[in-house]
């Protein structure tokens, strides 16, 4: 079960990449999907709009709220994945909200995650404490519900970490996603009680948009993932950004191939 996921981390420091989708269109999606794994992305978050992402920052809920006015729905965003399946082999995660699985039923969400090729979801507004809503659910249909570790989640990180799924996510500041000048958590702390309760990999997200950011935390951790920095460029360019994204996920990828080696760091 994840095998694709595992495959992900295991030819080193995993780059991965989010877009929302929808934003412009759909057919921009699938086109910015198939560039980000023609030039190196490991695996891919795909963002189901919602109207409500408390997680994010303006950049990502501006994208949201375009996608949503574009008339986009969960159930074109699994045509999508299907759609991308038919030659795109890396791994794919939704990441959304509890409420769009909620209002689409659970069973019947995670059963087409399986029919067209999902291998995992987040779901930032899921307390670890309510999760069981979903395990059971996700475990029939093979989809890793990925859970995300914060600098608030002090006492809990071992708990978490021993009862992930797939990969962990280290939310690397406070406060909502969003490009950030400078990481100042003490991810290296949180990381070692990490280690020492789980083997699977962990990657960091939330504020990393430049090649030098990308390369310091994968030289902490396994992967590094990058968000704002890359929904920014779908605004600026609309349908022109594969292209560009493309050229900024190939070079992001080199920076964190560049992380200091530290065996399964």
């Amino acid at each position: 079960m994840y095998d694709r996921i595992q495959a992900a981390f295991a030819q080193g420091k995993a780059f991965i990449p989010f877009l929302t989708c929808g934003d412009p269109d759909l057919e921009t999606t699938a086109a910015t999907v198939r560039a980000m794994a023609a030039n190196g992305a490991d695996l891919i978050e795909l963002g189901i709009p919602f109207s409500d992402p408390t997680a994010e920052g303006p950049v990502i809920q501006e994208a949201n709220l375009r996608a949503l006015r574009g008339g986009v729905t969960t159930d074109q965003v699994f045509a999508l994945v299907q759609d991308l399946r038919r030659d795109v082999t890396v791994p794919l995660v939704f990441m959304t909200y509890a409420n769009v699985v909620f209002t689409y039923g659970a069973e019947a969400f995670f059963a087409r995650c399986q029919s067209v090729g999902v291998d995992g979801i987040i779901l930032p507004d899921l307390p670890y404490e309510e999760k069981g809503e979903f395990q059971a659910a996700c475990r029939k249909h093979g989809v890793a519900l990925i859970s995300m570790i914060a600098p608030t989640s002090a006492g809990r990180i071992a708990k978490i970490a021993r009862e992930a799924e797939g990969f962990l996510y280290l939310v690397s500041s406070l406060g909502v996603t969003g490009v950030r000048q400078a990481i100042t958590t003490d991810l290296a702390a949180i990381l070692q009680v990490i280690r020492e309760n789980t083997d699977l990999p962990c990657a960091i997200g939330f504020g990393i948009a430049t090649p030098d950011q990308a390369r310091q935390m994968a030289a902490l951790a396994d992967g590094a993932i990058v968000g704002s920095a890359i929904v920014k460029k779908m605004a600026a360019h609309g349908r022109g950004a594969p292209a560009d994204v493309g050229a900024y996920v190939k070079a992001m990828k080199a920076a964190v191939g560049q992380g200091a080696p530290q065996g399964k760091a």
